[in-house]
């Protein structure tokens, strides 16, 4: 994914959005040991700069903006988000308003409930779906071009030992572009709860080749809806879960795969075989972000929050990484689609 300021466009068309609120410019910001005293903060590493509920509830010729479990930046520099109900939408980089709906299916012309997506250097998009699961190219008109292979232990059982619905929702390219990593939500029956599999791909002769697996733990209770690469090939990882009338818990971790065993031989991950995990360290969790006067339709411990899914990141500047979160509201009258600006020191 190519890392475009994309924020800075976006200021612009954002300030008249309904449910917006601004922070500061961002030398106000100060990093290092007194991050803390940054405006907006969630945690030393991470501040809200804005939220925006802009397409909630809304449509695009027809098609129902919200479902939303992906963002990724598109060549020209404007967002591209993904609806799992089989649509590509394309967004507006300066008022977020929708410009395309591009539908996708699967090679039977079946609709993919489809979780994660990158836009590669040549354009393509490339698409996860969690029904199988499966890694699919597309054109930018949304023509299937191929698919990736994926290892048998990762489909869904019984063709394989994944739990329904709990497949392919994260995918990032790598630094460099060669490397592709798409992150199972949950894990494999026979692995210890918690702990799921990023899988990866290498480019070879311009097509993406079966590489190296590693193992992720995540807190308990909790599953992992995107992972995104940084410059440092690092990986930002969103770990998400929600418990009836309390509401969801959302974190953000930064995790470094570079260490770790490659366990694609490794039949059942238990946590004391001798593998060694994607370390990770905690950046924010969510609920401490100020609300900014955010509403939530059902009971949350803090309103801002809703079902955050998507995540991409649109670029960096002095005050760090900035990142784009999007909630997924099911079409659901009780849920927000609402996206989120964050700074984030990693």
């Amino acid at each position: 994914m190519r890392l475009r300021t994309v924020l800075a466009t976006l200021t612009a068309g954002l300030a008249a959005a309904t449910c917006l609120s601004a922070a500061g410019p961002a030398h106000a910001r100060p990093t290092g040991p007194h991050a803390t005293a940054t405006p907006h903060a969630c945690s030393p590493a991470v501040s809200l700069d804005r939220f925006s509920d802009a397409l909630d509830k809304t449509t695009h010729q027809g098609t129902f903006v919200g479902n939303l479990s992906a963002l990724a930046v598109d060549g020209d520099g404007s967002p591209a988000a993904l609806s799992d109900r089989s649509a590509l939408l394309g967004l507006d980089a300066g008022t977020l308003a929708p410009t395309s709906a591009v539908p996708l299916a699967d090679e039977s012309g079946a609709a993919l409930d489809a979780e994660g997506l990158v836009v590669d250097r040549d354009g393509t998009r490339l698409v996860t779906s969690e029904t199988e699961p499966s890694v699919r190219r597309y054109g930018r008109s949304g023509a299937l071009l191929d698919r990736l292979p994926v290892p048998d232990s990762l489909r869904v059982a019984p063709a394989g030992r994944a739990v329904p619905n709990g497949t392919f929702e994260g995918l990032t390219l790598l630094p460099g572009g060669r490397t592709l990593l798409a992150s199972m939500e949950y894990a494999l029956a026979g692995d210890s709860a918690g702990i799921v599999r990023l899988q990866t791909w290498e480019r070879r002769h311009g097509r993406f080749r079966l590489a190296a697996q590693y193992a992720y733990r995540a807190d308990a209770g909790l599953g992992v809806p995107e992972v995104q690469a940084i410059p440092d090939g690092r990986l930002l990882v969103l770990e998400r879960g929600f418990t009836a009338g309390v509401g969801n818990t959302v974190r953000l971790y930064l995790a470094d795969p570079r260490r770790a065993t490659d366990t694609g031989g490794v039949e059942n991950l238990t946590g004391q075989d001798g593998v060694r995990l994607v370390r990770k360290t905690l950046l924010a969790d969510l609920v401490n972000c100020p609300s900014l006067g955010a509403t939530a339709k059902q009971p949350q411990p803090n309103p801002l929050l809703d079902n955050i899914e998507g995540m991409a990141v649109t670029g960096r500047d002095r005050g760090g990484l900035k990142v784009l979160l999007v909630s997924d509201d099911n079409q659901n009258a009780a849920q927000t689609t609402r996206l989120y600006f964050l700074r984030v020191r990693v």
